[in-house]
């Protein structure tokens, strides 16, 4: 749980950079890849962490502008990156704005449970993240690369002039 904005923040702006360059590698053609047979696509899963700012965090009485939770899946690449870069900076603006510290310790309904704020600052990172993994392995099985977020990506490692760990 957060118990500051500045916390959050930080935490924010280090995972929002996180999954931009997550998605600023994905392509048109890689929207299609199903993750496993039957379930869901690269652009699906990638739609479903743009569209959750605003569909979560408008639960609270934000108005955090972006996707809209039933628009359909984008056919390109870039609409989707786009998407969750506005998504992202008005959660930023919006808690700038409109919540303080004390605000953190308020409750909404949160999908039938009753969340305080700072939980659901949590809980909005840590499915962002969860899904993020999921996408980075569908984007692999597309034979794309991904860029290191909590360490360097395989092929990061050469850059740096070392072997990748096996």
């Amino acid at each position: 749980m957060y118990a500051s904005l500045a916390a959050f923040h930080a935490s924010w702006k280090y995972e929002s950079d996180s999954t931009r360059k997550l998605f600023d590698g994905l392509t048109d053609a890689s929207l299609l890849h199903e993750l496993f047979p039957g379930g869901r696509t690269v652009g699906r899963l990638a739609w479903h962490i743009a569209q959750s700012i605003p569909e979560m965090l408008n639960r609270t009485g934000l108005a955090v502008s972006g996707a809209g939770e039933h628009d359909a899946v984008p056919a390109h690449a870039a609409e989707i990156a786009a998407a969750y870069r506005t998504a992202a900076a008005s959660l930023s603006e919006q808690l700038s704005t409109k919540w303080t510290d004390a605000t953190l310790s308020e409750t909404d309904d949160m999908y039938g449970e009753t969340w305080p704020r700072g939980v659901t600052l949590d809980v909005l990172i840590k499915h962002q993240a969860h899904h993020r993994g999921q996408l980075t392995i569908g984007m692999r099985q597309a034979g794309l690369v991904i860029p290191g977020m909590y360490g360097p990506a395989k092929e990061e490692w050469s850059a740096m002039g070392m072997a990748a760990p096996e």
